[in-house]
């Protein structure tokens, strides 16, 4: 098939081929550093046998329509995670392919919103019998009363971020006065409401979700432990640090690995959740749900994330390799799942 890939990009005005130059200099240079994950999604297509045209998006989606338009892919790899460097914008792009008609990958607009918000998402969910910790959003300027009907300690971050913006250990608050000052440095730092919510004790899990309908699969879940740190709750979050900060994960023990040894009923209770939240939320071809497993079995839904990395190596790659599938073989899964839909 022919198939685009699109995704956000930081050099203005680059042409499809001038990409290609680009993916093939980090190709080559991958034992130094990382490549981009456009350009490893778009190596697994050409390895699965399809013409690929790379449009990266900087700040114009009429170059993109032109050239979609001009090219005529069969399939749009929507690997875009901004507009204008702006994440809470991701849901432009899908917007426009649908309207222009393309099939495309992943998350609808809809569901791009939704768990833009997790406020919103969470309230969604509660309504469909999902436990989620109590909470309460602060829009801009907006400040928490002399008393607060949640337990302390809570968690303080960003309503729309992801991958971890904002969260430090200075997010976990204790008392009124310090969730007042923690939910003004979001406002100030981020320009966005504040989410607060009761910190849940317990592990953290990351459940990748593949397929649609009857065919949609939890694969093997994912669990950040914590070896070395301490007891309080500070110390155990997945804060910006211990998701992406190489040195301090390693000085901390930080470590992701395949969820450890879970009850029957803590199994089947993660499952409900995950399947639950995908529906609900209006995900589909792929897509990540972040949990935290209580000591009592109780699951609790932390946040969804409908365009979660898909780099070799990482968390939802390495759980689909744990299912059975190289990464060509998980790419080429999604692309499935997305032609199937829309035949």
């Amino acid at each position: 098939m022919r198939v685009a890939v699109v995704f956000d990009t930081p050099y203005e005005g680059w042409t499809p081929d001038q990409h290609a130059v680009q993916m093939k200099k980090d190709l080559a240079n991958w034992k130094k550093a990382e490549p981009d994950m456009e350009y490893q999604v778009a190596q697994a297509l050409q390895k699965n046998g399809h013409d690929v045209l790379l449009l990266g998006i900087h700040d114009d989606l009429r170059d993109m329509s032109a050239r979609l338009a001009d090219w005529k892919p069969d399939l749009v790899f929507n690997a875009t995670e901004a507009f204008l460097d702006n994440p809470s914008l991701d849901y432009l792009v899908p917007a426009l392919l649908e309207a222009e008609g393309y099939r495309y990958t992943g998350a609808p607009p809809l569901a791009l919103l939704v768990t833009r918000n997790k406020a919103m998402a969470k309230k969604i969910l509660a309504y469909h019998g999902v436990n989620v910790p109590a909470f309460k959003s602060y829009r801009v300027g907006e400040q928490p009363g002399d008393t607060v009907e949640m337990r302390f300690p809570l968690i303080v971050k960003p309503l729309g971020s992801d991958a971890s913006e904002g969260i430090a250990q200075a997010s976990i608050v204790h008392d009124v006065g310090a969730l007042g000052e923690r939910i003004k440095f979001v406002h100030d730092r981020f320009e966005q409401p504040a989410l607060a919510e009761e910190y849940i004790e317990g592990r953290e899990l990351y459940a990748t979700i593949l397929g649609n309908g009857d065919k949609t699969e939890v694969l093997p879940v994912v669990e950040m432990v914590f070896d070395e740190a301490g007891s309080r709750p500070e110390d155990r979050i997945a804060s910006k640090s211990a998701k992406w900060d190489m040195a301090y994960r390693k000085r901390r023990g930080i470590r992701n690995v395949f969820a450890r040894r879970m009850s029957k009923l803590a199994k089947e209770r993660l499952a409900t959740t995950c399947y639950a939240s995908y529906r609900a939320l209006w995900l589909r071809d792929y897509a990540r749900i972040d949990v935290r497993l209580a000591p009592d079995d109780q699951i609790w839904f932390i946040e969804a994330n409908a365009n979660p990395f898909l780099s070799y190596g990482h968390d939802s790659a390495e759980a689909a390799h744990k299912l059975g599938l190289d990464y060509n073989a998980f790419i080429h899964r999604i692309v499935d799942e997305a032609m199937t839909r829309n035949p």
